[in-house]
Protein backbone atom coordinates (compact mmCIF):
# COMPACT_ATOMS: atom_id res chain seq x y z
CA UNK A 1 0.00 0.00 0.00
CA UNK A 2 1.43 3.33 -0.94
CA UNK A 3 0.75 5.97 1.84
CA UNK A 4 1.73 9.22 0.81
CA UNK A 5 3.26 10.34 -2.70
CA UNK A 6 5.88 12.26 -3.08
CA UNK A 7 7.46 13.82 -6.62
CA UNK A 8 11.43 14.45 -7.41
CA UNK A 9 12.57 15.54 -11.03
CA UNK A 10 15.30 17.53 -12.46
CA UNK A 11 14.81 20.43 -13.79
CA UNK A 12 12.65 20.75 -16.91
CA UNK A 13 15.93 22.94 -18.66
CA UNK A 14 18.14 19.40 -18.00
CA UNK A 15 16.01 16.79 -18.62
CA UNK A 16 14.70 18.71 -22.03
CA UNK A 17 18.91 19.00 -23.10
CA UNK A 18 19.22 15.76 -21.90
CA UNK A 19 16.40 13.63 -24.46
CA UNK A 20 18.75 15.55 -27.58
CA UNK A 21 22.08 13.30 -26.44
CA UNK A 22 23.74 10.53 -28.36
CA UNK A 23 23.62 7.15 -25.94
CA UNK A 24 27.21 7.70 -24.71
CA UNK A 25 29.90 4.68 -25.32
CA UNK A 26 29.07 1.49 -23.57
CA UNK A 27 31.85 0.43 -21.42
CA UNK A 28 33.62 3.99 -20.95
CA UNK A 29 33.80 3.95 -17.21
CA UNK A 30 30.23 4.93 -15.90
CA UNK A 31 30.08 6.54 -19.54
CA UNK A 32 26.43 4.77 -19.80
CA UNK A 33 25.30 6.43 -16.77
CA UNK A 34 22.84 9.17 -17.58
CA UNK A 35 25.14 12.51 -16.13
CA UNK A 36 23.14 13.74 -13.38
CA UNK A 37 22.34 10.32 -11.83
CA UNK A 38 26.27 9.94 -10.85
CA UNK A 39 26.03 11.90 -7.99
CA UNK A 40 23.85 9.36 -6.22
CA UNK A 41 25.78 6.34 -8.46
CA UNK A 42 26.89 4.30 -5.26
CA UNK A 43 27.73 1.28 -6.99
CA UNK A 44 28.16 0.27 -10.74
CA UNK A 45 29.48 -3.07 -12.20
CA UNK A 46 30.08 -3.16 -15.62
CA UNK A 47 32.63 -6.67 -15.68
CA UNK A 48 35.00 -4.70 -17.32
CA UNK A 49 37.09 -3.97 -14.50
CA UNK A 50 38.74 -6.87 -12.65
CA UNK A 51 40.60 -6.14 -9.43
CA UNK A 52 44.63 -6.21 -10.49
CA UNK A 53 46.08 -9.14 -9.43
CA UNK A 54 42.51 -10.84 -8.45
CA UNK A 55 40.29 -11.46 -11.80
CA UNK A 56 37.52 -12.97 -9.37
CA UNK A 57 36.92 -9.68 -8.27
CA UNK A 58 35.27 -6.60 -9.71
CA UNK A 59 35.68 -3.28 -9.19
CA UNK A 60 33.11 -0.32 -8.49
CA UNK A 61 33.17 2.32 -10.60
CA UNK A 62 30.26 4.09 -8.56
CA UNK A 63 31.22 6.58 -6.19
CA UNK A 64 31.61 3.79 -2.90
CA UNK A 65 33.85 1.55 -4.21
CA UNK A 66 32.41 -1.46 -3.12
CA UNK A 67 34.63 -4.58 -4.59
CA UNK A 68 32.09 -7.31 -5.18
CA UNK A 69 33.66 -11.24 -5.46
CA UNK A 70 32.83 -13.13 -8.43
CA UNK A 71 31.78 -16.21 -6.38
CA UNK A 72 32.72 -19.96 -7.43
CA UNK A 73 33.62 -19.18 -11.14
CA UNK A 74 35.75 -16.23 -10.37
CA UNK A 75 37.15 -14.53 -13.68
CA UNK A 76 35.50 -17.32 -16.06
CA UNK A 77 32.28 -16.00 -14.75
CA UNK A 78 33.36 -12.75 -17.05
CA UNK A 79 32.34 -13.83 -20.34
CA UNK A 80 32.33 -12.20 -24.05
CA UNK A 81 27.98 -11.69 -25.25
CA UNK A 82 28.25 -10.13 -28.69
CA UNK A 83 28.39 -6.66 -29.45
CA UNK A 84 29.21 -6.78 -25.46
CA UNK A 85 32.67 -6.84 -24.22
CA UNK A 86 32.00 -8.53 -21.01
CA UNK A 87 28.70 -9.75 -19.09
CA UNK A 88 29.19 -11.70 -15.70
CA UNK A 89 27.37 -15.26 -16.26
CA UNK A 90 25.57 -16.53 -13.25
CA UNK A 91 23.81 -20.05 -12.80
CA UNK A 92 23.32 -23.13 -10.64
CA UNK A 93 26.26 -25.30 -10.89
CA UNK A 94 24.46 -28.88 -9.68
CA UNK A 95 20.59 -29.26 -9.70
CA UNK A 96 20.61 -32.60 -7.92
CA UNK A 97 23.12 -31.87 -5.06
CA UNK A 98 22.94 -29.46 -2.26
CA UNK A 99 26.37 -27.33 -1.84
CA UNK A 100 27.76 -24.39 -2.33
CA UNK A 101 28.88 -24.22 -5.76
CA UNK A 102 26.51 -21.94 -8.06
CA UNK A 103 27.79 -19.27 -9.40
CA UNK A 104 26.78 -15.79 -8.24
CA UNK A 105 28.06 -12.94 -6.87
CA UNK A 106 28.60 -10.03 -3.90
CA UNK A 107 29.73 -9.04 -0.82
CA UNK A 108 28.77 -9.52 2.69
CA UNK A 109 30.01 -8.47 6.27
CA UNK A 110 28.44 -9.13 9.06
CA UNK A 111 29.49 -5.95 10.99
CA UNK A 112 27.99 -4.07 7.80
CA UNK A 113 29.45 -2.71 4.66
CA UNK A 114 31.12 0.72 5.52
CA UNK A 115 31.35 1.67 1.99
CA UNK A 116 27.48 1.16 0.94
CA UNK A 117 26.58 4.00 4.42
CA UNK A 118 24.90 6.10 1.88
CA UNK A 119 22.22 3.69 2.11
CA UNK A 120 21.61 3.76 5.97
CA UNK A 121 19.11 6.32 6.87
CA UNK A 122 18.42 6.48 3.41
CA UNK A 123 15.04 7.86 1.70
CA UNK A 124 15.01 6.34 -1.38
CA UNK A 125 17.02 3.60 -3.84
CA UNK A 126 17.20 1.98 -7.26
CA UNK A 127 18.12 -1.17 -8.36
CA UNK A 128 18.88 -1.36 -12.15
CA UNK A 129 20.85 -3.35 -14.94
CA UNK A 130 20.87 -5.59 -18.09
CA UNK A 131 19.51 -9.48 -17.70
CA UNK A 132 19.60 -11.77 -20.31
CA UNK A 133 18.21 -15.38 -19.32
CA UNK A 134 20.30 -17.91 -20.54
CA UNK A 135 19.16 -21.34 -18.81
CA UNK A 136 16.24 -23.09 -17.40
CA UNK A 137 14.82 -20.85 -14.50
CA UNK A 138 13.76 -21.29 -11.84
CA UNK A 139 16.08 -24.09 -10.98
CA UNK A 140 15.48 -27.49 -9.37
CA UNK A 141 15.54 -26.52 -5.19
CA UNK A 142 18.52 -28.55 -3.70
CA UNK A 143 17.24 -27.67 -0.35
CA UNK A 144 14.74 -30.30 -0.56
CA UNK A 145 14.94 -34.32 -1.22
CA UNK A 146 12.19 -34.16 -4.01
CA UNK A 147 13.93 -33.95 -6.73
CA UNK A 148 11.08 -32.48 -8.97
CA UNK A 149 11.17 -29.32 -6.47
CA UNK A 150 11.69 -25.75 -7.93
CA UNK A 151 12.63 -22.88 -6.02
CA UNK A 152 10.07 -20.44 -5.54
CA UNK A 153 11.91 -17.30 -6.89
CA UNK A 154 15.13 -16.64 -9.43
CA UNK A 155 17.61 -14.10 -7.60
CA UNK A 156 18.60 -11.14 -9.57
CA UNK A 157 20.22 -7.97 -7.47
CA UNK A 158 19.97 -7.02 -3.96
CA UNK A 159 21.11 -4.69 -1.19
CA UNK A 160 20.67 -6.23 2.08
CA UNK A 161 19.76 -4.99 5.43
CA UNK A 162 21.87 -4.45 8.23
CA UNK A 163 21.02 -7.35 10.00
CA UNK A 164 20.93 -9.45 6.57
CA UNK A 165 22.04 -13.34 7.11
CA UNK A 166 22.66 -13.15 3.65
CA UNK A 167 19.09 -13.02 2.08
CA UNK A 168 17.12 -10.59 3.60
CA UNK A 169 17.13 -6.88 2.04
CA UNK A 170 16.38 -3.32 2.18
CA UNK A 171 15.83 -3.60 -1.37
CA UNK A 172 15.82 -6.61 -4.08
CA UNK A 173 14.86 -6.60 -7.63
CA UNK A 174 14.16 -10.57 -8.49
CA UNK A 175 11.68 -12.80 -9.79
CA UNK A 176 9.07 -14.07 -6.81
CA UNK A 177 6.29 -16.57 -6.64
CA UNK A 178 2.88 -14.37 -5.31
CA UNK A 179 -0.26 -16.06 -4.70
CA UNK A 180 1.60 -19.35 -6.58
CA UNK A 181 2.56 -17.48 -10.03
CA UNK A 182 6.17 -16.04 -10.98
CA UNK A 183 6.29 -11.94 -11.20
CA UNK A 184 9.08 -9.86 -11.63
CA UNK A 185 8.86 -7.50 -8.66
CA UNK A 186 10.30 -4.94 -6.44
CA UNK A 187 10.56 -5.45 -3.06
CA UNK A 188 11.72 -3.39 -0.03
CA UNK A 189 12.43 -3.37 3.91
CA UNK A 190 12.65 -0.33 5.82
CA UNK A 191 13.11 -1.19 8.99
CA UNK A 192 15.77 -4.21 9.58
CA UNK A 193 13.89 -7.53 10.91
CA UNK A 194 10.52 -5.90 10.16
CA UNK A 195 7.94 -6.79 7.41
CA UNK A 196 8.73 -6.00 3.92
CA UNK A 197 6.58 -4.35 0.98
CA UNK A 198 6.36 -5.66 -2.41
CA UNK A 199 5.51 -4.32 -6.02
CA UNK A 200 4.47 -7.07 -8.57
CA UNK A 201 4.69 -6.71 -12.34
CA UNK A 202 1.26 -8.02 -13.61
CA UNK A 203 2.80 -8.95 -16.88
CA UNK A 204 4.07 -12.53 -17.57
CA UNK A 205 7.51 -12.58 -15.91
CA UNK A 206 8.78 -14.55 -19.31
CA UNK A 207 7.73 -11.80 -21.16
CA UNK A 208 9.37 -9.73 -19.60
CA UNK A 209 12.66 -11.80 -19.34
CA UNK A 210 12.68 -13.56 -22.50
CA UNK A 211 15.06 -16.15 -23.12
CA UNK A 212 18.64 -15.21 -24.87
CA UNK A 213 17.27 -11.46 -25.05
CA UNK A 214 19.13 -8.66 -23.20
CA UNK A 215 16.37 -6.48 -20.95
CA UNK A 216 16.88 -3.51 -18.51
CA UNK A 217 15.39 -3.36 -15.72
CA UNK A 218 15.04 -1.14 -12.89
CA UNK A 219 13.18 -1.36 -9.33
CA UNK A 220 12.87 1.77 -7.38
CA UNK A 221 11.99 2.47 -3.77
CA UNK A 222 10.91 5.70 -1.79
CA UNK A 223 10.75 4.84 1.78
CA UNK A 224 9.27 8.54 2.86
CA UNK A 225 6.15 7.54 0.85
CA UNK A 226 5.75 3.82 0.74
CA UNK A 227 5.65 4.37 -3.65
CA UNK A 228 7.29 1.10 -5.45
CA UNK A 229 8.04 0.99 -9.14
CA UNK A 230 9.10 -1.58 -11.73
CA UNK A 231 10.38 -0.17 -15.08
CA UNK A 232 11.44 -2.30 -18.49
CA UNK A 233 13.98 -0.64 -21.02
CA UNK A 234 12.98 2.89 -19.24
CA UNK A 235 9.17 2.06 -19.48
CA UNK A 236 7.15 1.58 -16.26
CA UNK A 237 5.53 -2.01 -16.04
CA UNK A 238 2.23 -2.20 -14.74
CA UNK A 239 1.40 -3.98 -11.15
CA UNK A 240 0.66 -4.02 -7.73
CA UNK A 241 1.30 -3.68 -4.02
CA UNK A 242 0.69 -7.66 -2.08
CA UNK A 243 0.52 -6.33 1.18
CA UNK A 244 -2.36 -4.20 2.67
CA UNK A 245 -2.01 -2.02 5.38
CA UNK A 246 1.84 0.04 6.86
CA UNK A 247 4.02 -2.87 6.32
CA UNK A 248 6.54 -0.32 6.35
CA UNK A 249 5.76 1.78 9.17
CA UNK A 250 5.12 5.02 7.63
CA UNK A 251 2.09 6.80 9.10
CA UNK A 252 3.15 9.31 11.92
CA UNK A 253 6.27 10.63 13.59
CA UNK A 254 8.83 11.16 13.08
CA UNK A 255 9.21 12.52 9.52
CA UNK A 256 10.52 11.95 6.95
CA UNK A 257 11.08 8.34 6.64
CA UNK A 258 14.10 6.49 6.41
CA UNK A 259 15.97 3.41 6.71
CA UNK A 260 17.57 1.95 9.98
CA UNK A 261 20.47 3.72 10.70
CA UNK A 262 22.62 0.91 9.73
CA UNK A 263 25.14 0.12 6.89
CA UNK A 264 24.07 -2.81 4.67
CA UNK A 265 25.90 -6.18 5.09
CA UNK A 266 26.35 -6.33 1.33
CA UNK A 267 25.40 -7.11 -2.26
CA UNK A 268 23.69 -9.71 -3.68
CA UNK A 269 23.60 -10.73 -7.61
CA UNK A 270 21.94 -13.85 -9.42
CA UNK A 271 21.20 -15.78 -5.41
CA UNK A 272 21.58 -15.32 -2.12
CA UNK A 273 24.32 -15.52 0.53
CA UNK A 274 27.02 -13.50 -0.83
CA UNK A 275 29.52 -14.93 1.87
CA UNK A 276 28.76 -18.10 -0.09
CA UNK A 277 27.65 -20.53 3.16
CA UNK A 278 24.51 -21.62 1.58
CA UNK A 279 22.44 -21.57 -2.03
CA UNK A 280 18.93 -20.32 -2.64
CA UNK A 281 17.04 -18.92 -5.90
CA UNK A 282 19.92 -19.11 -8.50
CA UNK A 283 19.46 -17.54 -11.72
CA UNK A 284 20.93 -19.00 -15.18
CA UNK A 285 21.15 -15.40 -16.44
CA UNK A 286 24.01 -12.94 -17.41
CA UNK A 287 24.07 -9.60 -15.93
CA UNK A 288 25.49 -6.54 -17.01
CA UNK A 289 25.56 -2.64 -15.88
CA UNK A 290 24.10 -2.83 -12.48
CA UNK A 291 23.48 -0.40 -10.27
CA UNK A 292 22.54 0.82 -7.06
CA UNK A 293 21.35 4.07 -6.06
CA UNK A 294 20.43 5.74 -2.92
CA UNK A 295 17.03 7.68 -4.25
CA UNK A 296 14.51 6.40 -6.12
CA UNK A 297 14.61 7.63 -10.31
CA UNK A 298 11.52 9.44 -11.68
CA UNK A 299 10.09 8.10 -14.77
CA UNK A 300 11.54 10.67 -16.75
CA UNK A 301 14.84 9.69 -15.51
CA UNK A 302 14.55 5.87 -15.73
CA UNK A 303 13.45 6.71 -19.93
CA UNK A 304 16.32 8.70 -19.99
CA UNK A 305 19.05 6.06 -18.16
CA UNK A 306 18.04 3.29 -20.62
CA UNK A 307 18.87 5.54 -23.34
CA UNK A 308 21.98 5.95 -22.08
CA UNK A 309 22.55 2.44 -21.26
CA UNK A 310 21.12 1.13 -24.61
CA UNK A 311 23.72 -0.69 -26.61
Amino acid sequence: MMIRRGTAALTTALLGASLCVAAAPAHASTGGVFPPLKKNLISYYDFEHPVPGDPSREADRGRSGTTINLINGGAAMRVRDGARRHAVQLGQVAPSAKGNDDWKAGVYSAPGVPSLHAFSSAKGATLAGWIKMTGTNPSPNTETSNPSDVYNAIGLSGLLTGDSDGHAVRALLEIIEVSGTLHVVALGRRVDGSKSQTFAASEDWQSILPQNTWVHLAATFDYDTGAMALYKDGRPLDGFYTTAGDPWGLEGAPEPDVTSATDPRGIKIGGSYPQNTAEKNPCNCRMDGLMFLDRPLTPKEAAIQYKFANR
